[in-house]
């Protein structure tokens, strides 16, 4: 255990000081998305290293698994670390409003206490035995499954967001330069869609599931496009098309996550090149959502706002005469809300943390290969709900306001 306890604390201790020290409070944000960025790298090391050592660990060693399962303890006890981690801080700063609040100094500094803190979980967790582990597996597919939701919401924010902004410019190039963005993306997306049907239907077998799992996210991207335009909908093309090529995404990584041994899955003979592209991408994507969503709550008054937070200049002091200074000094101590809520903003890292752990363990369900990740059916029929899902909530953002005008969506 020492030596499992060294490697972990070898990567991390001795950036502590300087990283810290360097870290402000703009940066904050950034600093726990690098924090999350390492939990990732950690996981995905011990996932390939670690094996050996945990079966040297009496309280988890066991005769009758494989290589995979400890490779999935691996990464679900540093995952698990992470999201106490986050899910502490999420806890601690609940009721946050003003930056007055001491927890606010909490969630912006003491960064060497909290990387000490968070090394001393993550080892912490590779103590504990198998049943805990066990019921955080359980708890993590369903986490997953909620951060895959906040993901599909992150991502209609920004394309809505993207649209408004080249919209409210109100010029010539700036509609052509929409119009060429919204063609590129549709054409990508029916490219790629066609790619799919030459990797994953191949000749001389019958692959309809495939088929059909790639004819519904044509389908899909073509109905988007038809309900964006409808004169009865205040919708634009950019988002339907940035929606449609994220769906054909899905749906080649859950094509791609098929077993090996399928003979639908064209890719099979190179499983190792696709497998660790799909993980990247997979990583890549979990990153940038994440920092999306950081700085997302940083910038907007609306994304992540705390529910009951004071609104600046919402009081109007009404002093004259000699009153004017001492009202002067009334509100420079007077607090400032905070511009996001810091609880959610730790949530969102714990349920990524969750994601990572199902990501890299291909959702725990058993593959043909220790060296492949992300691969099985639970992994393809995950994929394939969330572009169904992401397609769902895209056409509800259209059609809502007839159905209920009085709420504003996007």
């Amino acid at each position: 255990m020492s030596c499992l306890a060294s490697c972990c604390a070898a990567s991390t201790c001795g950036l502590c000081s300087t990283v810290a020290s360097g870290i402000s409070r703009k940066s904050a944000r950034l600093a726990y998305c690098g924090l999350f960025g390492l939990s990732l790298i950690v996981s995905w090391i011990l996932r390939e290293v670690g094996a050996p050592l945990l079966e040297k660990l009496p309280w988890i060693n066991s005769s009758t698994q494989t290589k995979t399962w400890y490779q999935e303890q691996a990464v679900l006890r540093v995952s698990l670390g992470n999201f106490l981690f986050f899910a502490i801080l999420a806890l601690i700063m609940i009721g946050v409003k003003d930056q007055n609040d001491r927890r606010d100094s909490w969630h912006h500094g003491g960064w060497i206490a909290k990387m000490v803190i968070w090394i001393l979980l993550v080892i912490l967790m590779f103590f504990l035995p198998n049943v805990v582990i066990t019921v955080y597996e359980i708890l993590s597919k369903f986490g997953a499954g909620i951060f895959l939701l906040v993901q599909v919401i992150i991502l209609l924010d920004f394309t809505h967001s993207w649209n408004d902004a080249w919209v409210e410019k109100d010029e010539q190039k700036w509609y052509i330069a929409l119009l060429a963005v919204s063609i590129g993306c549709y054409l990508a997306a029916f490219a790629f869609s066609g790619i799919l049907f030459i990797w994953f239907n191949p000749s001389g077998h019958d692959c309809g599931l495939n088929v059909f799992f790639i004819v519904m996210t044509m389908v899909l991207a073509f109905s988007f496009g038809i309900i964006a335009l409808h004169p009865a909908v205040n919708g634009s093309l950019l988002p339907a098309s940035v929606i449609s090529v994220y769906c054909a995404y899905v749906c080649y990584t859950g094509l791609s996550s098929e077993p090996r041994d399928y003979v639908c899955n064209g890719l099979h003979n190179k499983a190792s090149a696709v497998s660790l592209s799909t993980l990247i991408l997979g990583m890549l994507t979990t990153v940038l959502s994440v920092i999306y969503s950081a700085l997302r709550a940083g910038s907007s008054t609306t994304f992540l706002s705390p529910p009951s937070s004071p609104k600046a200049g919402t009081k109007k002091p009404l002093l004259e005469g000699d009153d004017v200074e001492e009202g002067k000094e009334t509100m420079e101590k007077e607090a400032r809300p905070v511009s996001y809520s810091y609880s959610f903003f730790h949530l969102i890292f714990a349920l990524a943390s969750m994601y990572s752990a199902m990501l890299l363990s291909g959702w725990t369900s058993s593959s043909d290969s220790s060296d492949l990740v992300d691969v099985g059916w639970t992994s393809v029929w995950v994929r394939i709900c969330t572009e169904w899902v992401t397609a769902a909530l895209y056409i509800w953002t259209l059609v809502a306001p007839l159905i209920i005008p009085d709420r504003e969506f996007f």
